[in-house]
Formats: structure tokens, C-alpha cells, sequence
């Protein structure tokens, strides 16, 4: 295995907001840190004067330096707020493009005639659910050890050498002790998230087969096996949790007898007038602040090492989707599709049968025929979901492709969830905003459904799987390839008509649009027209 620094590179290059979220923290904790450092001297200074002069006992002489530490105190709050908020909001925005990017991998690897790793659905779905604590506890953690700690250690350095030297010599323990647990810790979060994927996978296969086991008489037969598998990844998580909290209480003890050295030494230079009370309580007040950082490191990656475990295997299918099909003649990023005496066997027949046609960029072009006659089965073949019996196709790239299939996939959970699940922007993004409103749409996003859709009508189905299908387009670089396949289904003649307009306005702007109707309106309204049908066997 290929060993990676704390942050894979590989974050910044598959997920733009993660720069931006970088960007933020490292400002974010430089103004921080100034503002500690500010705070720090205002304190100081007010305590040395007071215990000096009884004259500056009053609020009025203390009055300036106070304002200025108050100022300092509201606005590393305000910065922390700030920055607290942004970061939950790139975090969103990385693990819905990660989401996007591997659904988009593992279709790279299906038109190539390869399988993503295995586990690949608890990973893309469970798995990086866990990486929201990572880029906002772990990643600041880091950011400020390499930019904080050096600042502070330097304001220690200019009061007080003698302290700063202490800190230099025993901030390393930290990293030391961190390293230790974290070699057992990591070895205990995979053996954790094979055995939620395991447990993932059986239960997957179990539902699946559940009909035929109980035609059979046999459906209590797996329930032991289901169970070992619950209690084994109960076990392992319950281990994880134990060496994290173990790790945390180490940190803790660590930095604080640490910080206990730097009193101590600072205490006794006091007693015998080696030092002025200014620089004391001044290197006092920053010692706990220079440890802080990596205390919070350590405790933060135990808390993210399962999201971490879930993006190495995603990084993993997106190098090999990259290796593999780049290259690939067969992918079309922009212009005109073509389909060549296309044939798709099927149980019946050829659907489509023999289909030569084009869907030129910039027009609105509807794919029309009998029931069975293969419309779905060719958005298929262009998406590269499935091979041709006969003849040839172009097959777009996924980079640039927003596919609305007839039954959209809706899972358990809130409206939001279902919403940016494949690799839509969140909900509140300008697109999404925009996307909801042209095809009216309007729940509460914390409405939660069941699977399916249960909950909501099918005309709330079509118009949450219609606005998600046109925020990921408008969030994907032009031109874009939109295939629709019965769009306007369950709605009514108003909604069809503004879907409609909307989708003629992204063919006027150089976009290909392939949409699979029956209703007449939407094939008077196309641009360009394809017929399809299939043949029965002889």
C-alpha cells in the first residue's frame, strides 16, 4: 500500500471546494492566532501595570487596553463563526462532488468492461458520510499546527526565550504519542468498515433473494449469519471508540503537564525577580494555545480515520477509471451523437432494431415510438450502461452528461439527502435554487420519505428527479449532454410547459438534448425527431 501524508493530495485535484476550504482555514487561523497574540499582550500588560502602580487601578487607565482586548476577543469569535460555517459547507459540497465523481468512475469502468471495487456502495454511500468530520475538525486541526504553533512560538520566543525553548523541546512528545496509537488505530477502523461493508453486502444479497428463500420454506435460514456479522461490527466499533477516548485522555495529560513545565519555570523565575510579570503572564497565557492545535489533531483523527478509509477506496476507483478510459475513442464530450444500425437484443426481439440516427448539439430532439420499442435501452447504450448486440454508438462523457431515467432512485431519507445523493449541488446552491423553481418544486427539504419515494406523489418524485438532473447539468462545464427519458410524466400541462421552455433554452445554448416522450406536445415541441422500433424474433 502507498504510504500518504495526513491529507491525500488526491482531495484537492477530485474536489475543487476542498481548496477553497483550505484556503479559508489557513486565513482563518491567521487571524485567529493574531488575535490570541493580541489578547495575550492586552492581559499583560494590564496585570503588570496593576500590580505595580496602584495608580493604574482604575477602569479609566485601563480603559484603552481593554477595549482593544475586547476588540481582539470579538473578532476571533467572528472569525470562528465564520469560519465554522464555511467549512460545513465545503465540507458538503467535497462529498457530493466525490459522490458525483466516483458514480461517474464506476461508469467509466462499465464502458470499458471493468467493475469497481468491491464494497463500492457502502463506500460511495455510508462510507462517505464520515468525511464531513474530517475536513472540519481534522483538516483545521492541521492547518493551524502549520501556521499557528510557529506564530505563537515566535510571540513566546520575543517575551521569553527560556519558555520558548521548553515548548520547542517538549511540543514533540505530542506527535510522538499521536503516531503510537494512531498505527492501532488504523488498523482497527478497516476492520471496521469491512465489517459494515460485509454486513452491507449480506444483507443487500438477502433482501434480493428473499422472495425465491421464501417460496423455499427457507427464509429464517441466513438470520445467524446476519446476526454474526451485527455483533462483529458492533465489536469493532466499539474498539475504535475505546482507543479513541484512550488517546484523547493521553493528549490531554501530555499537553497539560507540558504546559505545567512552562509554569513551573515561569513561577519560580517570578519568585526570584529573573523576569518581568508582563513577559510571564504573557508566555502564560500562550503556552496552552501552542499545544492546542495538536491535541486537537490527534483527537479529531480518530473521529475522521473512517471517512479517510472511505475516500482512499474512492480516490482508488477514480485513478483507475482515469488510467483505464481517458484515453478511449469511443467517449464524446460535446457535439453530435451518433448511433449506427444500432441493435439491442432483448427477450422478444431487437429493441431498437437496426437504429441509425443523430442528436446534434443545440437542438431539442425526442425520441418517440411504440411501448417496447427500445427508447430507454437507447439512452442506456449512449450512457455506456449497456453494450450493443449489433452496430455502433458514441458514448457520452460523463463529465458532461445529467441523466433523468423513467424511475428515478430515491432512498430513505430526507428531501435534501435525495436531492444532492447523485452528485447534485446542495440545496442551497444558486443552481439547485434555480432548478427547483423552473420545475416548481417546492417541499420542505427535511421532509423525510421512505424508499422509492414513499411519501410524496409521483409528480413530486418526477419534479425532485427533474430539478436534481438540472442543478448537477448547470453545475457541470458547457456544453453538456442532458438525456431525459419520459421527463414530463405526472405533471401537469403548466409544469409541462415550463420544463419544455427550460429544456429548449439549454439547446438554444449549445447543449444536446435527447428526451424519450409519447405525449404529442413534447414531440411538437422538439427541434428534430427519432423514430424507434424494434423486430420481434422470427
Amino acid at each position: 500500500m502507498t504510504t500518504r501524508g495526513p491529507v491525500d493530495p488526491r482531495l484537492w485535484r477530485y474536489a475543487r471546494s476542498g481548496r477553497v476550504l483550505l484556503g479559508v482555514v489557513t486565513a482563518a487561523g491567521l487571524v485567529g492566532t493574531a488575535c490570541t497574540i493580541v489578547f495575550a499582550a492586552c492581559a499583560a500588560t494590564m496585570l503588570a501595570r496593576i500590580a505595580a502602580e496602584p495608580a493604574e487601578r482604575t477602569l479609566a487607565a485601563q480603559g484603552p487596553l481593554l477595549a482593544l482586548a475586547g476588540a481582539a476577543c470579538a473578532a476571533r469569535a467572528a472569525v470562528a463563526y465564520a469560519r465554522i460555517r464555511i467549512e460545513h459547507r465545503c465540507a458538503e459540497r467535497v462529498v457530493s462532488q466525490l459522490r458525483s465523481a466516483s458514480l461517474d468512475a464506476a461508469g467509466r469502468l462499465a464502458v470499458c468492461g471493468r467493475e469497481g471495487p468491491e464494497g463500492l456502495r457502502t463506500v460511495v454511500t455510508r462510507g462517505l458520510d464520515d468525511l464531513p468530520p474530517y475536513l472540519t475538525g481534522y483538516v483545521p486541526a492541521l492547518a493551524l499546527s502549520c501556521t499557528a504553533v510557529p506564530m505563537l512560538i515566535v510571540a513566546i520566543a520575543v517575551a521569553d526565550p527560556l519558555s520558548a525553548g521548553i515548548v520547542v523541546g517538549t511540543l514533540p512528545l505530542l506527535p510522538v504519542f499521536m503516531i503510537l496509537v494512531g498505527l492501532l488505530t488504523r488498523d482497527r477502523t478497516r476492520r471496521r468498515l469491512d465489517a459494515m461493508t460485509g454486513l452491507s453486502r449480506q444483507l443487500l444479497d438477502l433482501v434480493a433473494g428473499l422472495p425465491t428463500l421464501r417460496a423455499l420454506g427457507r427464509e429464517r435460514g441466513p438470520e445467524a449469519r446476519v446476526r454474526e456479522l451485527g455483533e462483529r461490527s458492533a465489536r469493532e466499533t466499539m474498539a475504535s471508540l475505546r482507543i479513541a477516548f484512550l488517546s484523547s485522555m493521553v493528549l490531554e495529560l501530555l499537553a497539560t503537564l507540558c504546559v505545567a513545565l512552562v509554569a513551573v519555570g515561569i513561577g519560580l523565575r517570578l519568585v526570584y525577580a529573573e523576569m518581568g510579570l508582563a513577559a510571564g503572564v504573557f508566555a502564560l497565557i500562550l503556552a496552552p494555545e501552542v499545544y492546542l492545535p495538536l491535541r486537537t489533531v490527534g483527537a479529531q483523527f480518530h473521529a475522521a480515520e473512517q471517512g479517510v478509509s472511505a475516500s482512499g477506496r474512492v480516490f482508488a476507483l477514480l485513478d483507475a477509471a482515469a488510467d483505464l478510459c481517458d484515453s478511449s475513442p469511443d467517449l464524446v464530450a460535446m457535439g453530435t451523437l451518433r448511433v449506427r444500425d444500432l441493435s439491442v437484443a432483448g427477450r422478444d426481439g431487437d429493441a431498437p432494431h437496426r437504429l441509425t440516427a443523430e442528436f446534434p448539439s443545440g437542438v431539442l430532439t425526442v425520441v418517440s415510438g411504440p411501448n417496447g420499442a427500445g427508447k430507454s435501452t437507447l439512452l442506456q447504450v449512449l450512457l455506456g450502461l449497456r453494450e450493443p448486440t449489433a452496430g455502433r454508438s458514441d458514448v457520452v462523457d460523463w463529465d458532461r452528461v445529467a441523466w433523468c431515467p423513467q424511475h428515478p432512485v430515491l432512498v430513505s431519507g430526507t428531501l435534501a439527502e435525495n436531492f444532492t445523493f447523485l452528485g447534485a449541488p446542495p440545496v442551497d446552491a444558486p443552481e439547485s435554487v434555480w432548478a427547483c423553481a423552473a420545475v416548481g418544486f417546492d417541499l420542505e427539504w427535511d421532509r423525510v420519505i421512505g424508499a422509492d419515494g414513499t411519501g410524496i406523489s409521483a409528480g413530486q418524485r418526477q419534479r425532485l428527479a427533474l430539478a436534481r438532473t438540472l442543478a448537477r447539468s448547470a453545475a457541470q462545464p458547457a456544453p453538456r449532454v442532458l438525456l431525459l427519458d419520459e421527463p414530463t410524466a405526472h405533471l401537469d400541462r403548466e409544469l409541462e410547459t415550463r420544463v419544455l421552455d427550460e429544456l429548449r433554452r439549454r439547446a438554444a445554448s449549445g447543449d444536446t438534448v435527447v428526451v424519450v416522450a409519447h405525449h404529442a406536445s413534447v414531440i411538437a415541441a422538439a427541434d428534430a425527431a427519432v423514430d424507434v422500433r424494434a423486430v420481434a424474433h422470427a
